[in-house]
Parts: C-alpha cells; structure tokens; sequence
C-alpha cells in the first residue's frame, strides 16, 4: 500500500510537470531562467522546495533531537535574509538582466573574478552539497521502508541504490527539463511537503498527548522546558552571540548570492513578482520550524533513555515511521522524495547553468550558439551527477552531523564570494585585482582555520582535559567549544577582514572609471509596492519569535 501510493504520486508530479513545461528550453535563456517567465507563487515554492531537502529536514531535525528548539534560528533568520534580498539585491541583479551572479562579477571587476567564483560554485556543489542531499535522501527513504530487511541486503547497499535512484531521476529533472520543469515539480511538491510537513507535526504532537493536540504540547514542554530555550549555552552548536556575527552573513549568502537558490528569482517575470515571491517564501520560513524542528523535539520525547537513537539524524524518519500510518507513509515518502529531487537537481541546473555561460562560452567557444551552450551544459551536467552519485555514499562519517557539517565546510566558498558582491554593489572604484584577492585569500584562510589550525588546537585542549583527569562528556564539550572560535565566528572575522583588504587595495589602485550599474531592460524593474511595510512586518515577526522563546 505505502509502495503503491509512493509511486503514484511520484509519477503525478512527474506528469503534472511535463505538461506545464512547455518548450522553454530551446533558448539558453529558456533553459536556464524557464523564459524568464517565473510567477511569484511558483518562485516562493521553488525557493522553499529547493531549500527544504532531506539535509534540511533529517539534519536540522537530528539537531533539535539533540537541542532543542535553539536550532530554530538557520530557519527564523532566514527571512530576515530573504527581505534584504528582496529590498536590495534583487532590483540590482534584474536591472543588469544577469542570468548567473558570476556574471554580475564579470561586469563589475573581470572575468578572471567571475570564473573563480564560478569554479568555488561547483565544487561546492559537487564535493559537499550534490553528495550530501544524495546521501541523506537515501538514508531516509531505505530507513522508512526498511529496504535492508526487505531486499536482505546490508544498509549500505541500501544507501547506495537509493543514492543512484535519486541521483538518475533527478538528473532527467534538471538536466533534459530546465528550470521551468525543475520550478514547476518544486512548487507541486511544496504543497505536499507544507501539507504532509504540518501534518506530521501535529499528529505527533496528538500521539504524544493521547489525542490531544493541546495536551501533546504541554507534555513535550513539561518534560524538558529548557529545551524551549531559543538561546542556548555556551557549548550549543549555533550560540546565540553568533546570531549577530556569521549567522546573518550565511543567510545573506544563501539567500541572496547562492546560484542554486537566487536563479529562481532571476527567473521572475519583473521585479515585483520577484520581490512577492521572496516575501512570501520568507513567510512560509517563520513558520519553518513547525515542519523542521518541533518534530525532531517530538521524537526526543518518544525516543529517549533506553529508547533513545544510536544516530541524532535517524530522528525524522524514525518518527514518521512511529506516528504515521500505512495509508499515509507512501505519500509522505513521496513528498520527501520530491524534497529530495529539488534540492539535487536545482543545484545540478544551477551548475549547468555556471558551467555552460560562465566557462565553456566564456573561455572554449565564445561563438557558441544557443543550442550549443545549452547541450554542452547537459553533457557536463551528466557527468557531474555521475560524480555526485559515486561521492555520496562515502558522506556516511561526517562529523557533527550531516547539516552541522554541511554549513561549516560551505564557508570555504560562501563569505568570499558574499563580500566581494557585497563590495562591489557598494563602491565604484574597487578594482578587480581587489576581488580576486579576496576571494582567493579568504577560501585560503578559512580552510586553514577550520581544517588545520582548529583540528589542531582542539585537540590539544581536549588531551590536557583529559590529562587533569576530566572524564564527563559534558565537560569535554565545554572544553572542545572553548579551544576554538564557532565556525560562524570566524566567517564574521574573515568577512571584515576581506572587506578591508578589498577597501585597501581600492584606495592604493582604484579602478580608472567609476562603476555604473546598466539596465538591461530585461524585465520590468518597477518594484513591489508594498515591499517595505511588508519586509518590516516580517522582520518584527522573526523578532517576536525570538522574544517568545527566550
């Protein structure tokens, strides 16, 4: 029955969105930004779609298993990030009518800049984020249908055949679809997901109050109010100064630089059903951890004492297989799968779209027609995938968990790239000698600071800690927490630390010509008109929340 229904639905969506492709991709602009022709409600759902995937949904809920509701803030934050686009990168990118960031970094310094940026963006993509949505997607499918013990086999063959099964249908989304096919499977997936999401929740909430949904919450907050705790502690893996240092940067980056979710909104039809769509995504956001985190709290409380997870990223689906029933499992599981599918093959058309516009037609074949950019782009997309298919099983020992482990190694590429776009929309004489620095510099930097110097000083307080004869796990994470500024610490440091080399350098040899923004023409710029009251709105709300849970 739960087989049954998983197929249905999986092949509705995939015939829901065949039909409303239409035939855009016959242009690289078709391909790649869907005819630039994205509504506000297809841009909002494909921007939660491809934001809520399995590393999402599994990993952010593993952490609230282990924390609590303190982890709210990578989804709350997030619309703050999401009105700062809306409000100031996004009328910048669709008057310059660019269809990568890459290409705005082209324009402002040179394509050195922009090929650097572009090659950060894909492997990213495919050592880190392709790997992991696979990895983790396949973990929670084989856990919920217990595919080991039905095919007896091992779950690491488990793992790698659903590594590979996601890995092919997501490819024939992205790679033969474009990303009007990829927009329109997210957006029917949202439903299913917010629907299925909420639902989950709530009937969780109900199982742990014998039917009460009321009594389910007064439960799950009696039985550990301190879990309830937006701050945190000092040893918590977001603490709550780090909100205002890296956190913002991460979600400003994320939000508003990041190929795989910004091309969404580039996609928009004009600025105003662009900035709707954003607004409207941030909305969903604040409401983000009903779906994200209170179950992974739900799951602590079943899951507990002699019943508790050998791993905290076995929370989610462990739940669902708990408080769902049969009837409802394979949609569920057909939802997640959709979930799964968008955030892999957003982020594969997204790295088509970098490789074909920003390397091939840049530096093999400047002559390249349409068709060419976009079939070279397909084939180096089958091959990335590939990749991405063999790397993802091996993600298995990621320390500190799949989502923990994901944001930290993203900052090798995430604050260069944000602060010299951040730089470049602010000044008019920074050169571009001065963005190249910086972005080589400070990949460097945060590589040796996170995979050398911290491993390193870590260790060496933890051995000392043990050496005094401290033995309490507890205390060894105070130690370990205290040896090392929190990875979030450091991207703020590297960030104004960029930012003043950029400023530097701008000073000693400033470029010859001011920097003009050109508008394109593209698409109409007239902005959304209730944009600001309505940002505001959401930023007083995320605000409030805080308050609340504090």
């Amino acid at each position: 029955m739960a087989i049954a229904t998983f197929i249905f639905f999986t092949a509705l969506v995939a015939v829901g969105s065949y039909y409303f492709t239409g035939k855009t991709e016959n242009s690289s602009e078709g391909y790649f930004l869907g005819g630039r022709s994205l509504t506000a409600g297809v841009i909002a759902g494909s921007l939660l779609l491809t934001n809520l995937s399995t590393e999402q949904i599994v990993g952010l809920n593993g952490q609230s298993y282990t924390e609590g509701i303190l982890v709210m803030c990578w989804e709350t934050l997030a619309a703050i990030a999401m009105v700062v686009t809306a409000l100031f990168l996004l009328p910048r990118y669709l008057k310059e009518g660019i269809t990568t960031v890459p290409q705005f970094l082209s324009t402002r310094y040179n394509t050195t800049t922009k090929t650097i940026a572009s090659a950060l963006f894909l492997s990213g993509y495919v050592i880190v984020f392709l790997p992991i949505v696979l990895y983790s997607g396949s973990l929670a499918l084989v856990t919920m249908f217990d595919v080991p013990a039905a095919l007896d086999i091992s779950l690491n063959t488990a793992v790698w055949i659903g590594v590979w099964s996601i890995g092919i249908i997501g490819s024939i989304y992205a790679i033969f679809g474009g990303l009007r096919a990829v927009a329109i499977s997210d957006t029917i997936n949202a439903i299913g997901l917010l629907i299925g999401g909420f639902a989950l929740t709530f009937m969780g909430l109900s199982y742990i109050g014998d039917g009460s949904i009321g009594q389910g919450l007064t439960n799950l907050y009696n039985d550990a109010p301190d879990r309830f705790n937006a701050i945190g502690g000092p040893t918590a893996s977001v603490p709550f100064a780090t909100i205002f240092t890296g956190m913002m940067l991460v979600q400003l980056f994320y939000w508003g630089t990041n190929q795989a979710i910004i091309q969404r909104a580039l996609a928009a039809k004009n600025l105003k059903e662009g900035q709707k769509g954003l607004l409207l995504a941030a909305f969903f956001k604040i409401l983000g951890p009903l779906i994200l985190v209170v179950p992974g709290m739900i799951a602590y409380y079943i899951f507990k004492g002699e019943n508790a997870l050998e791993v905290a990223d076995q929370a989610y689906p462990q739940l669902v297989k708990t408080i769902l029933p049969v009837s409802m499992l394979g949609f569920f599981a057909a939802v997640l799968f959709g979930a799964i599918l968008s955030s892999f093959n957003s982020a594969l058309n997204s790295s088509v779209t970098l490789f074909g516009l920003d390397i091939y037609k840049q530096h093999f074949n400047q002559e390249a027609s349409d068709m060419q950019v976009v079939k070279t782009g397909k084939i180096f997309g089958i091959g990335l995938a590939i990749l991405a298919m063999f790397v993802a099983p091996f993600i298995a020992n990621a320390p500190d968990g799949l989502f923990g482990y994901l944001q930290e190694v993203n900052g090798c590429y995430s604050i260069p790239i944000l602060t010299i776009i951040v730089v470049g929309y602010l000044t008019k004489y920074v050169p571009a000698i001065a963005a190249n620095v910086a972005i080589v510099l400070g990949s460097l930097l945060y590589a040796i600071s996170q995979f050398v110097l911290k491993p390193n000083m870590v260790g060496k307080a933890v051995d000392a800690a043990k050496a005094s004869g401290i033995t309490d796990e507890a205390a060894l994470k105070a130690v370990e927490a205290g040896a090392y500024p929190h990875f979030l610490h450091v991207m703020a440091i590297l960030f104004v630390c960029n930012v003043l080399i950029m400023l530097i350098i701008g000073l000693i040899k400033p470029r010859t010509e001011e920097f003009k923004l050109e508008h394109s023409e593209d698409v109409d710029i007239t902005p959304y008109r209730f944009v600001k009251p309505v940002g505001l709105a959401i930023v007083v709300t995320v605000i409030l929340t805080y308050v609340i849970f504090s």
